[in-house]
């Protein structure tokens, strides 16, 4: 469902993603590990064509992101790391406005919408503004917003960043449960090592631009000699504290910025 061959990006003389290969099969989750800075942001910003590779290959469901960028759209929702939710909509308005973008045909869209507001518990919410929720319910939103024009691929960027394990436990229900009913490809980051250790059925972790290792959590215990997964991403990445990874129009800029250039 997700091929990458040999993926590198460079912002000016720095590389952000180099040389990056890995594959996600069909109905898996997995998990794509590393420290802050380590080309995470970088390289989901180009599976999901808001960035174009420097070099190398990207297939997203039969699809090349940069040569057929409509087509690779349809075929993935993403939930980001910040809210994207109109806090001034209610739910229920939500998702029919991102079925309008979609283009979700209106037949049977108001039974899909239901369905997906009862599966995270908010058909009862339906007509609340969003700005009245919870940050666990405007999550669980999200996530059901994603699945509603039927995608092949989920991206989640931290998806449970700030919840707490109540909250969490009952989000990773509820994208599980939709993993297996949807038969969805779920391709996640994450910081909480147990939540990869815990639902991933693959894991890459990748360092300075680089994937370091990858197998199931068992496989990467093994490698490292460690007894859980927070245990062997220290061991592979270090133990020093990182910067946030800057974006592409941030790496931009200070590339232009240095030579003098005006944008």
């Amino acid at each position: 469902m997700i091929t990458v061959t040999n993926l590198t990006k460079k912002f000016g003389g720095f590389t952000a993603v180099d040389d990056v290969s890995f594959d996600v099969q069909k109905g898996e989750i997995f998990a794509f590990l590393g420290p802050n800075g380590a080309g995470k942001s970088t390289t989901i910003k180009m599976l999901t064509t808001l960035l174009h590779p420097t070099s190398g290959k990207i297939d997203i469901n039969g699809f090349d992101p940069v040569i057929h960028t409509h087509e690779v759209r349809q075929s993935f929702g993403i939930v980001f790391q910040d809210p994207s939710l109109d806090d001034e909509l209610t739910a229920y308005e939500n998702m029919y406005f991102h079925a309008v973008l979609y283009k979700v045909g209106t037949d049977g869209l108001r039974e899909r919408i239901r369905q997906l507001l009862e599966f995270v518990e908010l058909w009862d919410k339906k007509d609340v503004l969003v700005k009245n929720f919870s940050g666990g319910m405007k999550r669980r939103l999200e996530i059901a917003r994603s699945f509603l024009h039927h995608p092949k691929i989920i991206f989640l960027d931290e998806p449970t960043i700030g919840l707490d394990p109540q909250t969490r436990n009952h989000m990773w229900n509820y994208i599980k449960d939709l993993n297996r009913e949807e038969e969805t490809t779920v391709f996640f980051t994450t910081h909480y090592m147990e939540e990869a250790e815990r639902v991933a059925g693959r894991i890459a972790v990748i360092d300075h631009g680089k994937i370091v290792a990858r197998g199931t959590a068992a496989e990467l215990k093994r490698q490292t000699g460690t007894a859980n997964l927070e245990d062997a991403f220290l061991q592979l990445t270090g133990r020093t504290i990182r910067e946030e990874e800057a974006s592409g129009a941030d790496r931009m800029r200070s590339f232009a910025q240095r030579r003098g250039i005006r944008r």
